[in-house]
């Protein structure tokens, strides 16, 4: 992502949703991406959801990846998940979605 021009602010592995949320805040990112591979994608991903509506940023992109199952896929779209990319989507295609899809919270 580095190398197609987005800023990019790694924040590591096993952050909690309430680290991932304080660090969005303090950065003041446009979207957060999560990677999940270890099953808690039913947890994660609607957890910081509910953390930045309670923050008032209920309006953020959130998007991301990993091991999920197509049955849970649906599911979390309709919690608010805008994108989830499997094993197999090529880097292109998610730089691609993120350039149409990801705008500047700042404007």
């Amino acid at each position: 992502m580095r190398d197609a021009g987005f800023e990019v602010i790694y924040t590591g592995l096993h952050q909690t949703p309430e680290m991932i949320v304080n660090t969005a805040l303090q950065e003041d990112v446009d979207a957060i991406s999560l990677s999940i591979l270890s099953g808690a994608h039913n947890y994660i991903f609607p957890e910081v959801i509910r953390l930045l509506k309670e923050k008032g940023l209920g309006d953020m992109c959130v998007f991301g990846g990993g091991i999920i199952p197509e049955e849970d896929i649906q599911t979390l779209k309709k919690q608010g998940v805008k994108e989830l990319f499997t094993p197999g989507a090529s880097t292109q295609m998610i730089i691609d979605w993120v350039k149409q899809n990801v705008h500047s919270r700042a404007l």
